[in-house]
C-alpha cells in the first residue's frame, strides 16, 4: 500500500525549476532515500511532504488523501534535521514531549510515551538532562525520539547524520535503520552520500538537476544503472565509447578504440535492443576491474595496462591506469603490497560487468 504519493509534483522558485515532474510511490512501512548532489532537489521534495513548501502544480497524498494546502501542523508528520532543532533550554523530556502537549494528551501520557520513545533510542533515563549534556550522537536520538514518539505517519529526515563524525556516523546508520525496522513507521531519507543510501535503503530515488534519473533497490540503482549520470554518481565508473559488432548467445562484442573487443552481457530489462552496428556508450565498475588476475573467463577479455598512480586506502588500492590511450580506474582488494606506479598489469573484464548503458 502506498504511503506517500507525488503525482506530477513540480517546484518552480520564480524562472529556476527545483523539482520537475517528480512522480513517486513511497510503499507503506519502506526506508527510501532521495540521493543526489547538492542542488538536485531532493530536499525540495522533502520539504513539500512536509508542508514546509507547496508544489507549483501537481498532487501529493499522504494515506491516500491530497495534502497539498495542509499547513505542517495538519500533516502528521515527524521530522528530523542535520542540526537537531533541540530546544538548548528545554530537559529532554520537554524537548520529546512537545509536540505531545500541543496535541493535548494528558500529562501522564505524556510521561509514558517518552520514556517509551527513550528505551526505543537507548537513551533510559536522561529525562531531566539537557541538551547540552550529551554528545553530538545522543542529541540526534533524541532528535529522532521526538519524532517518533508523535506516533507519525511518515518520518521525514533530512540529513540527519551529515553533521557527526565518520565513525559515529556509521554507527547511528545501523541503529537508525534498526529503529525503523522495529516501529515499522514509513520512512524518507535525504542523503548525497551514496553509501549511506546504499546500506540503509529499501529504494533509493537518484535525482540530478530536478528530476528522478532511476528509482530501484540499492543493487539495482548501482548495478543497473540507466544513465551516465546514475552510473558516475553510485561508485567509480568507468565510461567508454563503442560499436557493436557482433551479437552471439546472448554476448554484446563491442569494439572499442584503442582497447579492442569487449563483451557485455545485457539483460534486455530497459527494453533496449542491442543490434550490430549500433553505437553504444558502456559502464565498468572500477571495482569490477581486476588486476593480474588471468584472462577474464572463456568469454572475457584482458587487456594490457601501466598503472599511473596508486591511491592506498588500507584494505583496497585505487589504482590509475592508462590503456590504449584511455584513462581508467580499478579498485582491488590488496592481498600483500599494492602494485607501484609504473608497473605493467593486466586487466581483466567480465561479461557481466560491462554493461551497456539504455540509449
Amino acid at each position: 500500500m502506498a504511503q506517500v504519493e507525488l503525482v506530477g509534483v513540480r517546484k518552480a522558485f520564480g524562472p529556476v525549476v527545483a523539482v520537475e515532474d517528480a512522480n513517486i510511490t513511497f510503499e507503506e512501512g519502506s526506508f527510501t532515500t532521495l540521493l543526489g548532489p547538492s542542488g538536485c532537489g531532493k530536499t525540495t521534495l522533502l520539504r513539500m511532504i512536509a508542508g514546509l513548501e507547496f508544489p507549483t502544480t501537481g498532487d501529493i497524498l499522504v494515506g491516500g488523501k491530497r495534502v497539498n494546502d495542509l499547513p505542517i501542523h495538519k500533516r502528521n508528520l515527524g521530522l528530523v534535521f542535520q542540526n537537531y532543532a533541540l530546544f538548548p533550554h528545554k530537559t529532554i523530556a520537554e524537548n520529546i514531549g512537545f509536540g505531545l502537549k500541543y496535541r493535548h494528551v494528558p500529562k501522564e501520557d505524556i510521561r509514558r510515551k517518552v520514556t517509551e520513545a527513550l528505551d526505543i533510542v537507548r537513551l533510559p533515563g536522561v529525562e531531566e538532562r539537557f541538551p547540552t549534556q550529551l554528545s553530538g550522537g545522543q542529541q540526534q536520538r533524541i532528535a529522532l525520539a521526538r519524532a517518533i514518539v508523535i506516533e507519525p505517519d511518515v518520518l521525514l529526515l533530512d540529513e540527519p547524520l551529515s553533521a557527526l563524525d565518520a565513525n559515529l556516523r556509521e554507527e547511528m546508520r545501523v541503529e537508525l535503520k534498526a529503529i525503523q525496522n522495529r516501529i515499522g513507521v514509513t520512512s524518507i531519507f535525504v542523503t548525497h552520500d551514496q553509501s549511506e543510501a546504499l546500506a540503509m535503503s529499501d529504494r533509493i530515488v537518484v535525482m540530478s538537476a530536478g528530476r528522478v534519473e532511476q528509482i530501484g533497490s540499492p543493487e539495482e540503482v548501482y548495478n543497473r544503472p540507466v544513465s551516465e549520470f546514475v552510473t558516475s554518481f553510485l561508485g567509480n565508473a568507468n565510461l567508454l565509447s563503442g560499436t557493436v559488432r557482433n551479437v552471439v548467445g546472448g554476448v554484446a562484442e563491442i569494439e572499442v578504440a584503442g582497447l579492442g573487443t569487449l563483451f557485455s552481457e545485457p539483460d534486455g530489462k530497459d527494453g533496449q535492443t542491442i543490434e550490430p552496428g549500433m553505437q553504444v556508450r558502456i559502464s565498468i565498475k572500477a571495482e569490477k576491474l581486476a588486476l593480474g588476475s588471468g584472462d577474464g573467463g572463456s568469454s572475457g577479455a584482458t587487456l594490457s595496462a601501466k598503472v599511473q598512480d596508486v591511491d592506498y586506502q588500507g584494505q583496497v588500492a585505487r589504482y590509475f591506469l592508462s590503456s590504449g590511450g584511455h584513462s581508467l580506474q580499478a579498485i582491488n582488494q590488496i592481498d600483500e603490497r599494492p602494485h607501484a606506479a609504473g608497473a605493467d598489469v593486466s586487466i581483466s573484464i567480465r561479461p557481466r560487468d560491462c554493461i551497456i548503458l539504455p540509449a
